[in-house]
């Protein structure tokens, strides 16, 4: 029987497709992606800018001296803002057969910089019915506080509301505040998610 009330996807690396990590290689000196994705989401430049507690330039002046980067802060805030793409083919479709279902929401790390593209280029928040941006809750993943004020906000039991992420380390932060939570990495691990908890697609 189905039990989940709440979709929430996160958007880069699942429905939102990034920029191969080797884009962004020169400013980065970590052996493998998962490494350089463990740092950063550990990273205090990276959690303050996500929380919106710091502007750009500042965050990319505290990234190229705490990660000891070559390039100058302007290359690396020119590369970051395009690091993620857009909505990935069949994204949208995806989203809409999900919503046919039961609410959906995205739950993000995110920066005003990324924000305004999803939203100006995109409208890719018109896809949900619940918005929860980091810098605009000033909290980040993996911390438990964000599940936390997410199943407050939305009022429903965190075992009823499933969460697909990218980032494995996410994905124990979800599932330690109770929430059902599942790697998934683009569309096909999306559906094959979505297709294990009750929601299958067409």
């Amino acid at each position: 029987m189905q039990t989940i009330e709440i979709v929430l996807f996160d958007l880069g690396g699942v429905l939102i497709e990034l920029s191969p990590l080797q884009s962004m290689g020169r400013f980065f000196s970590e052996p493998s992606e998962e490494a350089v994705w463990q740092r950063w989401l550990a990273c205090p430049w990276v959690r303050r800018f996500e929380r919106g507690h710091c502007p750009p330039d500042e965050f990319a002046r505290g990234m190229v001296e705490s990660w000891s980067m070559t390039a100058p802060p302007e290359a690396f805030l020119e590369a970051f803002v395009r690091w993620p793409r857009g909505l990935l083919p069949g994204a949208r479709e995806l989203a809409a057969a999900v919503r046919a279902q039961v609410a959906i929401g995205c739950l993000s790390n995110t920066n005003p910089l990324h924000a305004e593209r999803h939203s100006t280029e995109e409208a890719v928040y018109d896809l949900f019915d619940h918005r929860f941006l980091s810098h605009e809750l000033g909290l980040v993943k993996p911390d438990r506080e964000i599940y936390d004020h997410v199943v407050a906000r939305l009022g429903c039991p965190a075992q009823k509301i499933l969460f697909l992420d990218d980032n494995q380390i996410n994905v124990d932060g979800a599932r330690a505040a109770g929430l059902r939570a599942e790697r998934a990495r683009g569309l096909a691990e999306t559906r094959a998610a979505l297709d294990r908890h009750g929601f299958p697609l067409p």
